[in-house]
């Protein structure tokens, strides 16, 4: 039995956070050690809504469809629908398309949602078993489940973990260059740093702050229970139990969350107080089996107060913890480890100075501020808008009630679950490794997305004439895009590259595709950012901002032969 081993980075948090980062590096050929108390993947469902965003990630990494087709069957409608209880009275539909039909309408979308992907309405727990699937087959990628990170200390340039099995059955030490906490709320790595969570907790609300009660039913009764056409979320409104439930599989498993009452007690909920709060939102006892139920608090917009310290860094739940409105903690998470990805092995293989990851914070804390306040934006609209006493009422002041709920929640569902701001808006304005142009980025706003190639934001994008996605051209490192035959002989360019060690990839685009980035030439980065883009007469340039974008000195770009 190993008693030492060795890998360039050690992950402490199997979730969506630390497999992604694992994949992310194994692609690059970068080794690393995951660690995680759990025995396996998650059981619950946990997360249940993957943005458009995560996609073109999951799609860049080669597994989007496999993502898209877990969880619900194909043709499964994914709308979000409110009723006063499940069997009652449904009090409004947002509609949202199938996986099936997603994949149909994007290549006839623009505007805000020019994309490669749709959002995947999928729980977190089929997600990541495709994420450590993917992960362990990577050479250099070792997955340990069913252990822990007890302690670690930093020595000469680098992380020494000692690791145990949750048994206490193993013992062993890593030693890594780089330790990511991807640990979860309560992180240890976190809290070994010292580092404290700032921002706002222990919000109360009439729904989505507070104590919430989770419970993972499975109830083949369901559908056939309710008059109603099926939906993916399931919300239930009235004055006496207000829940929102996520079908899991499209058959007969759901994930139920619904806020604790006064009185109730969640130390003494019982396996049958469980199931009776799922039937008591459901208007009628149906037959059903819990599966597993837990206590969670809702009610959280937190970030911590740094996102690095040396070689040790944060991301996940440990960086910023959400009350799960819009969905936006996973795939922020998501996006933690693709911008840190890169960034790592750039570092590890050479490519670019440690210094470079001081980007990682940099980019990604503002991100998460902007991110949690929009989550609880969307908790106070829902939590703090109260049932009126007669909305279950058979009668006129029942019916005209339900019809002011119902145009509420219809504006309530429209701004939260059609977020393409959100989704493909963040920006790292002001980083170091961004070369700005001088040019403003459109308004940042949840439901609208203005598309722009101003460095710092997602590369625009398009569909091609062949039918294919602009993006599945880039490359998976870096990316030059020139609009027309701008630079006449490319060879000088990648010659260049090769002498920084970095994997530039050089596209050719119609020069119809130039509006659309108003510019000659654009360089794109490895988590598809711009980082810089450029008139043809700027093109000599190329070697002092691929040098800045790699976080080298700006003396440092090799010079190109002639």
């Amino acid at each position: 039995m190993e008693t030492h081993l060795t890998a360039s980075v050690l992950i402490a948090g199997g979730g969506p956070c630390g497999l992604m980062l694992a994949n992310e590096l194994g692609r690059r050929g970068v080794s690393a050690i995951l660690v995680d108390e759990k025995p396996g993947t998650a059981f619950n469902p946990q997360a249940n809504a993957t943005q458009a965003r995560s996609m073109e990630h999951y799609r860049r990494l080669g597994f989007a469809d496999e993502i898209r087709q877990a969880g619900l069957p194909a043709d499964y409608p994914t709308d979000v629908a409110y009723f006063t209880r499940y069997t009652g009275y449904e009090l409004a539909r947002f509609q949202l398309p199938s996986s099936n039909r997603a994949t149909e309408l994007i290549k006839g979308l623009s505007g805000s949602w020019s994309a490669a992907e749709l959002p995947h309405r999928v729980s977190q727990k089929f997600v990541e078993a495709i994420l450590r699937r993917h992960a362990e087959r990577l050479p250099g990628i070792r997955l340990h489940y069913g252990h822990r990170l007890v302690i670690y200390a930093e020595r000469e340039g680098a992380i020494i973990g000692e690791i145990e099995s949750v048994d206490g059955g193993r013992r062993f030490q890593v030693h890594a260059d780089f330790l990511v906490g991807a640990d979860g709320p309560r992180s240890t790595v976190r809290q070994s740093l010292g580092i404290a969570y700032g921002g706002e907790t222990g919000t109360q609300r009439d729904f989505m702050g507070g104590r919430m009660l989770a419970v993972y039913v499975s109830c083949p009764a369901f559908y056939a229970s309710i008059p109603h056409p099926k939906a993916w979320m399931y919300n239930c409104f009235n004055r006496d139990r207000r829940a929102f439930m996520a079908s899991v599989n499209g058959r007969d498993e759901f994930a139920f969350h619904t806020q604790l009452r006064p009185g109730e007690d969640e130390s003494a909920i019982t396996m049958a107080e469980a199931k009776a709060a799922f039937q008591r939102a459901c208007g009628r006892p149906l037959d059903c089996e819990v599966l597993s139920f837990l206590t969670w608090t809702a009610g959280h917009a937190l970030v911590a107060d740094g996102m690095q310290r040396g070689r040790v860094f944060l991301g996940g739940d440990a960086a910023h913890l959400f009350t799960p409105t819009g969905g936006l903690g996973y795939n922020t998470a998501i996006e933690d480890a693709v911008n840190l990805g890169w960034k790592l092995a750039s570092v590890i293989k050479g490519i670019s100075p440690v210094s470079l990851l001081d980007s990682y914070e940099i980019e990604r804390r503002p991100v998460a501020l902007r991110n949690t306040d929009h989550a609880r934006r969307f908790a106070d609209s829902l939590g703090l808008y109260a049932a009126a006493p007669e909305l279950e009422d058979a009668t006129d002041a029942g019916e005209a009630a339900r019809r002011e709920a119902g145009l509420y929640l219809d504006q309530h569902a429209r701004a939260e679950f059609n977020i393409p701001g959100i989704t493909f808006g963040g920006r790292y304005d002001g980083s170091p490794i961004i070369i700005s142009d001088g040019s403003l980025p459109p308004p940042d706003a949840a439901n609208v997305y203005v598309p722009s190639a101003c460095p710092g934001g997602r590369a625009p994008h398009a569909w091609l004439d062949d039918g294919t996605s602009l993006y599945d051209s880039f490359g998976f490192e870096w990316t030059l895009l020139q609009f027309g035959d701008v630079v006449s002989n490319a060879a000088p360019i990648s010659e260049m590259a090769r002498a920084m060690k970095a994997d530039l990839k050089i596209i050719t685009l119609p020069r119809s595709l130039r509006d659309l980035y108003e510019a000659d030439l654009a360089l794109v980065r490895p988590d598809q950012i711009v980082a810089w883009r450029g008139s043809a007469s700027q093109a000599g340039m190329l070697g002092t901002v691929l040098a800045r974008a790699l976080g080298r000195p700006a003396s440092d770009p090799p010079r190109a032969a002639n």
